[in-house]
Formats: structure tokens, sequence, C-alpha cells
């Protein structure tokens, strides 16, 4: 039998507007993580908030103990949801991801966070391989502009990018409305 875990990746203060690190479309991201998180906890399902701190307090964000590396105010856990602190990119990477995943019998993933090119690739990925069926809502993650050997990179190109990418062999990508009118 199947068992679905909300998985909310990096929905912290330095990725807003005000923060250290702001990425393109974050408000809007936001909102859906919302949405999203809703549903889950309407219907009682589990919800996981991974948050990242650095270790160095040179780090350019998500510095430990900073607001910035505090989750986004509308995305706070709740009681009896889950928090993981990260240190790497990679959500699985030296973390008690998942031991809990195990624990509490998730099957089944919906990946949402942030940033789509960086942290959703890493663990929506990682899961894959380690056996887990994945969703990504694509319009529930955010990025920001990249520059590549003199290139530059609209946000809006990486993401795509990043989706077809995981769409192709490690996700079913969707958007945050089909996800929650058919779940």
């Amino acid at each position: 039998m199947s068992k679905t875990a909300l998985l909310i990746i990096d929905m912290q203060n330095d990725y807003f507007p005000a923060g250290k690190y702001p990425l393109s479309g974050i408000e809007a991201a936001a909102n859906n993580v919302h949405k999203v998180l809703v549903h889950f906890r309407e219907n009682q399902q589990p919800i996981i908030h991974v948050r990242h701190e650095f270790t160095s307090p040179e780090a350019p964000f998500f510095i430990a103990g900073s607001e910035g590396s505090r989750i986004y105010h509308s995305l706070q856990p709740k009681e009896g949801e889950f928090d993981i602190l990260k240190h790497e990119v990679n959500s699985f990477k030296e973390t008690d991801l998942q031991a809990l995943l195990d624990q509490e019998q998730i099957t089944d993933l919906v990946i949402v966070g942030a940033m789509s090119h960086m942290c959703i690739d890493a663990v929506a990925r990682a899961a894959a391989d380690l056996g887990y069926n994945n969703t990504v809502l694509h319009d529930a993650c955010a990025t920001l502009d990249l520059e590549f050997n003199g290139t530059h990179v609209p946000a809006k190109q990486v993401h795509a990018a990043q989706m077809a990418a995981l769409a192709f062999a490690y996700a079913e990508v969707i958007d945050t409305e089909t996800f929650t009118a058919n779940a």
C-alpha cells in the first residue's frame, strides 16, 4: 500500500525579497506551497519540512541561527510535522530523512520548494534512486537567473530545463492545481 508525504525543501527567509539570496518567482511558489501544505494538513498526511543551514558563518546565506535561515512565516511547521536540518544540497546526505521515510512507511513523495536546479533536483534524483515515487509540483518551486561561460540564463529557462530533466526519468512533474484536484 502506498503512503504519500509532502517534502518542502528550503522555503526559508533568505530566498524571499528581503533576504540575502532572493529567487525569481519565490512568492508565487510559496503561495502554491501553502495550498498543497493546507491540502496535506486537511487530509492528515505526513509533512516534512527541510531546512538548510550552512556550517560556516561566512556563508552567503542560510547562516545558522539567522533570521534568513528560518522557514518563511506562512509555511511554518505545526506540531506533528517533521523538521529535517541539512547542511548539503541533497536532503538525504548526512540527515535522518531516509530513516524517517522508512519509519513512516512512506512510498511516494510530493516535492516542492527551492531551488529548482539545486536542492529540488538533488532530492528528486536521490529519492528516485532510493525507490520512492516522486511528484514535483513545478509551480511550487523557484530558482534564479544563472550565468555559464558568459551566457545569461533567465530563471524561467533554468526552471523549465530542470523540470523537463526531472520529468524525463525522476518524477511526475505537474502543477499544484492538478495535484490537489486529483489527490
